[in-house]
């Protein structure tokens, strides 16, 4: 009896359905999602809005700016492919709005707090809010403020909260230390 060869099974290359992907990177809804997240993933998504504001506000290409503020362009279309539309020659432009999560710090009769809004009209505001509450602490002109007069800003679960404009005690909270434009963004729990 001859022996039969067995043959050799080969084994075919994995598709690239059945590869190992890496784990989405999940962009944070609430508060608390960005602030269970690693320290360095919350650096890259900041970055990330970082880049989408200076894109938004000066009209610059994604590479270049990513370049600028060190983040890999790769990233950000990942992190924030709701604000990034592609135009009819090829370039990724920032929308007019988005709906991406930014924590901010507020002023509130307490001191600071921090509130999560998902837009960017929202968190322009609060932009402007604190730069009109510099130029009253640092120069004493209350004009920019009396436009937010009874102004209310929606967080992401629907809490409003009023912008504080009354100037004794903006002045108060201004002497003891906790109005700076570095607080705007929030960077801890």
């Amino acid at each position: 009896m001859k022996r039969q060869k067995q043959k050799k099974v080969r084994s075919r290359p994995k598709s690239r359905a059945s590869r190992r992907r890496k784990p989405k990177l999940a962009v944070p809804k609430t508060a608390r999602e960005y602030f269970s997240l690693p320290a360095e993933f919350r650096d890259s998504y900041e970055r990330t809005l970082h880049v989408i504001s200076e894109m938004r506000a000066f009209g610059r290409s994604l590479r270049r700016t990513s370049q600028e503020i060190g983040i890999n362009p790769r990233l950000v279309k990942q992190l924030a492919r709701s604000a990034l539309r592609k135009s009819a020659n090829g370039r990724y432009v920032a929308t007019r709005n988005d709906r991406l999560l930014r924590v901010l710090v507020i002023l509130t009769v307490n001191g600071l707090d921090s509130i999560a809004v998902n837009d960017f009209r929202q968190a322009s505001l609060i932009g402007n809010y604190w730069v009109a509450v510099q130029r009253y602490l640092l120069i004493g002109d209350p004009s920019r403020l009396e436009a937010f007069e009874g102004v209310k800003i929606t967080d992401v679960n629907g809490q409003e909260y009023l912008l504080l404009t009354n100037l004794e005690e903006l002045m108060r909270l201004g002497y003891a230390g906790a109005v700076s434009i570095e607080s705007i963004y929030a960077r801890s729990a």
